[in-house]
Formats: C-alpha cells, structure tokens, sequence
C-alpha cells in the first residue's frame, strides 16, 4: 500500500473509512502532515490563588504591563523578580466575579494609556499605566458590567447588572462621560435577540446576544452615534469568554457551533459536521468561565480551553485549536485556569537571579527573554503560574482512518512512519465486522535499523496509529507506510 496521510481530524464524520472519531492528538496541523505542540514552561511566580482573568497593556515607551485577576483581587506583574503586586483598589477586595447564576471571570481593556478591568459585582476599575500604584473606580457613574470592549474611539460595556439587555459607550475619546447626549456618549437597548453575552471590539464592534448578532458602525456627525444592523438571527454566543480576534476575522463559540465572522461579513461555521456534536457532548456546561478563546498572532491559529465533562474542579482539562489558514481544527490535552494571548515584559541582567541561579539550568533560553510586545499564547497553571508554550514537546498521537477491502481480510506485517522522530511507538486496531467495538493491538518501538513498526495481525479493517513520547525532539510526521497482504475472504 502506498502512503496512507493522515486526514484532518473531524471525529464529528462517520462513514466507511471513519466509523469511529480518528484520534489526532497534541500536535498542530502543517500543510504536508502535523507538527509537535509544546508545553508550557513557566515565567512568573504564582498568583496567591486562582487566575480568573488576566492581560497584558502597552506603555507608551514600548514596555509591557501584565495584570491578572483573582476572584477577590487586581494584580500587576512585577517586571524585575516576577512576583505579583497587589493593585486592587485601596489594597481591598472584590466581590467575586459572577453573571446571573454562573461564575465569570474580570475582561480587561486597554483605552490609550489607561488599563480598564471590569465584572458585573463591580464598579469599573481604571488604571493610569504613567502613574497609577492601584486601580480605582472609573469618574463618570459607568454602569456595573460583565463585558468590555473597545470599538473605534469608545469604550463598550456590556451585561450590565442594571439591564442586561443594553450595551453601553462612553463619550468619544472620553472614558470618563457616561451621561447620555453628552459627547456621544448613549446606549442601546435591544427589544429581542435575549440577553446581550459580549462585543468585540475593533474599528467595527459585533454585539453577541443570546439568538441575534448585530453589527454597530460609528456613524461622525450623527445623532444616532451607531448604526445597528442584525446579521444573524436565532444565531448567538453560548460561550462568553469564547470571543476571541485574529486579525480582520472574529471566531467564537456560539449556539450552533464553533463560528467566524471575516470584515464586513456574516457568520461561517468552521465546526459543523466536524466536532461541533462531539465537542458539545464533551463540554461541561455548567462551566462556560473555563471556555476561553485566545489568539497567538505569531501563527494563524486561534484557540479554546474548555472542561470537560469529566475534568477536574476549577480547572480546563483540554483546547481546541483552529489553524484559519489551512482550514484545520485539532486538539491538545492540557490543563490549566486561565488561556491568554499575551506578550512577555522584558528582563534585565539585574534580574536574572530571579528566575535563575544558573544560567544551564535555565528552562527558557536567554533569547526567549528579550523585549517583545508581539503576543503569543500563554496560560496560567493549575499552581497559578504564568507560562508560555515553550516547554519540551507534548506527547503526541495520531492515528488514520479506518482501512478495509471489498469484504477480504488482510495481514497487517507492520507500517513505515514517515516522520523525523527517532523514538515513535506503533500499534494498529482491528475488527472484523463494521458493528463491533475495534481492538487496540499492542505497542511496537520502531526499529532503529529498518525504520518499521513490525506486528502480525488479521482483520477486515484496521487503524494505524502513531505514539511520539512526551519530550522527543521532531518536526513533522506525514503519515504512515503501511505493509499489508493479502489473507482469504473467511
């Protein structure tokens, strides 16, 4: 048999060659085959408990501010020894962040040179990035919000604890004036559509309810400040935390499954008759905070946390990642509190002991440590530490869809994986008929001599599959050689 490729993973399509979800496993997708995914090496030290909310906010000299957020607690980053300050207002506490009945989490903005942090138990928090020691509540009587967004020149709140259906803007280029008809600051209250979930912002801002999406414009000189329009009906967010940005294009998570929507344009969905049924199945619902999207701009793929059904408390046990180039979904299994796209602050000599009493025994090389504001995916861990993605490669597995003859069994004398890892296990499932559960058949180590996986094995169909230990050096595995004869019709 000639070379068998592995198929994108959409473990939502049942057929012949697919009768069961094909496992495509901590790697990400390549033009030519999939690619090793790394773990997470740590950065900061930890928060004091868990992260429910963090950001990172450009100075004007270039230099990077990182804050996170505690369900009590507002912290910043200290750039020298990684520690976290306490920034919450007064040196107090918050109320915890929920919405309605379900935890949620602190969104942030940055609005020039001014950090704004919000939840709907909140005032509006404001932090002056060129003098501020602390957050303090926002001048100006700003409703209480779930939801912040910057769209052109206003700051957009939405959730609001006094009417959930409305979204809220300040005045232009005044995050102070919330007064309605006072430079141009207003509001809008939507009669259908439900509950208003977010707005991502841009020069354009997309409101999300719970059945309707709308498009707002800045429309200069009139009264009616934005233009409105519904571009979807019965079509909304189910997952908050799931709207994330990449460049011109919007993706999020919403009543019908993973969606885009490009400039100017309608919802897409990206999901359908892929993993939308299966992810569904999968997610816990009763943990939307958990479901977040986040960007790394230094690819063209975005990415979700969720918990599983069966995941541990407080935590997120896998991601979905969507690489909008190639048009590929995959997915990781990792854990942690909170996913972000963010950027690194950068690290003085000075402050090299603080991460490091030797430099060989350093997890991050000296290069990963320059000044960089470009972004990149990040998480905080189930110890509250802040960590980008790294670390050694994860494990990773992938395997084909199912393979059969017209009816004939065949012998299964082992496979070829035409990939770059020096150290790869293979193995290969069999069943005989299509309605019963397929066998996993034991591990082989590949030959160091011939590059083979050998194993003996009769069936009607058969999955190969591809194991890469956790830590293993390699760049890309394409698919696989398969060795298969001919073995009777019985």
């Amino acid at each position: 048999m000639s070379l068998l490729k592995w198929g994108p993973w959409t473990p939502d399509t049942i057929d012949y060659e697919a009768a069961t979800p094909k496992t495509i496993l901590n790697v990400i997708p390549r033009a030519d085959g999939y690619g090793p995914f790394p773990s997470v090496s740590a950065y900061t030290q930890a928060l004091p408990a868990v992260c429910r909310g963090g950001f990172y906010a450009l100075k004007s000299d270039g230099t990077v501010i990182t804050f996170a957020g505690t369900s009590t607690k507002l912290y910043r980053l200290n750039n020298t020894d990684f520690s976290w300050v306490d920034v919450s207002k007064g040196g107090g506490t918050y109320t915890a962040p929920t919405f309605g009945s379900l935890a949620a989490n602190w969104q942030f903005a940055q609005f020039g040179n001014l950090v704004f942090a919000t939840h709907a138990n909140t005032v509006l928090q404001v932090y002056d990035l060129s003098s501020s020691s602390a957050f303090a509540d926002c001048a100006g009587s700003p409703p209480q919000a779930a939801y912040i967004a910057v769209v052109g020149r206003f700051l957009v709140l939405s959730g609001l604890l006094s009417n959930p259906y409305r979204i809220q803007w300040s005045g232009l280029n005044a995050t102070t004036t919330w007064t309605s008809g006072v430079n141009s600051s207003d509001f809008q209250d939507f009669p259908d559509g439900g509950i208003v979930r977010g707005v991502a912002g841009g020069e354009f801002g997309v409101v999300f309810q719970d059945q309707a999406i709308r498009r707002m414009s800045f429309i200069p000189g009139s009264p009616l400040i934005f233009q409105i329009d519904r571009i979807a009906q019965d079509k909304g967010l189910y997952a908050p935390y799931s709207i994330v940005r990449a460049g011109e294009q919007i993706f999020y998570y919403g009543t019908q499954g993973f969606a885009k929507i490009a400039p100017g344009g309608y919802p897409e969905p990206i999901g359908r008759e892929k993993i939308d049924r299966t992810f569904l199945t999968d997610l816990d619902k009763g943990n939307l905070q958990l479901m977040i999207g986040a960007s790394d701009p230094r690819t063209s793929r975005v990415y979700w946390s969720y918990k599983s059904a069966n995941g541990l408390t407080g935590l997120y046990d896998k991601i979905i990642g969507y690489d909008y180039a190639l048009d590929q979904l995959f997915q990781i299994s990792d854990s942690g509190e909170y996913l972000l796209g963010i950027s690194q602050t950068g690290l003085t000599l000075e402050a090299l002991d603080s991460i490091s009493s030797s430099i060989d025994a350093m997890s991050l090389s000296l290069d990963a440590y320059a000044t960089a504001v470009q972004p990149e995916l990040a998480q905080f861990s189930a110890t509250h530490n802040l960590g980008f993605y790294r670390g050694p490669n994860l494990e990773a597995t992938l395997e084909s869809g199912e393979q059969g003859t017209d009816g004939k069994k065949v012998r299964v004398k082992g496979f070829r994986a035409v990939t770059d890892a020096a150290t790869h296990y293979g193995s290969c499932s069999y069943r005989d008929t299509s309605n019963a559960t397929a066998t996993s058949g034991a591990e082989v180590l590949v030959s160091a001599r011939t590059g083979r996986c050998d194993m003996q094995r009769e069936t009607r169909y058969t999955r190969f599959k591809v194991r890469i230990p956790a830590g293993t050096s390699w760049n890309y595995c394409v698919g696989v050689e398969p060795d298969i004869a001919g073995a009777g019709s019985l």
